[in-house]
């Protein structure tokens, strides 16, 4: 399904739950590094997954905050990773760099204060066939690539706190 590097055998994902949230601004990209993230969760054992839909890269920081901060017993628990896709394409206005910028410190945030890894899986590109590469591409599929830190980086807080 993906061109991204195979899951590694020892990462198992089948404990931990995982939030995958996605941008449906430039949607034609944000679908296929969906499409990744859910094939490397998948192949790595994961079955406690949540997918949310977000307008754009902007509001990722607060959906992940949000879902970061669930109270028990809420509509879904407190996921052990995070992975936030988007993709953010400059154009002819300086727009590009509030949104990115805004967006990469927003997720930073949100796993400082939480405490919950949060994988970055937004795309900066130049232009639209960037993305494309790096979306299934030739580059590979960065939606994947964000899956698989999101399981390494659960697997390891969890060692971290025992």
């Amino acid at each position: 399904m993906t061109e991204g590097k195979p899951a590694s055998a020892h990462l198992q994902a089948g404990r931990f739950k995982f939030a995958v949230l996605c941008a449906q601004f430039n949607s034609s990209i944000t679908d296929v590094l969906l499409a990744g993230a859910l094939d490397a969760l998948k192949r790595s054992g994961a079955v406690d997954i949540e997918v949310v839909r977000v307008p754009g890269s902007w509001e990722l920081p607060l959906a992940a905050k949000t879902i970061a901060e669930r109270k028990p017993g809420a509509l879904g628990k407190v996921p052990d990773a995070i992975i936030a896709l988007g993709a953010v394409i400059r154009g002819d206005t300086p727009h590009f760099d509030y949104v990115a910028g805004q967006a990469a410190s927003g997720l930073m945030a949100v796993q400082l204060e939480t405490g919950i890894p949060v994988a970055f899986g937004v795309l900066t590109t130049n232009t639209i066939e960037q993305a494309a590469d790096r979306a299934g591409g030739k580059d590979g599929n960065k939606g994947y690539d964000a899956a698989i830190t999101a399981i390494e980086m659960a697997e390891r807080i969890h060692r971290l706190r025992q």
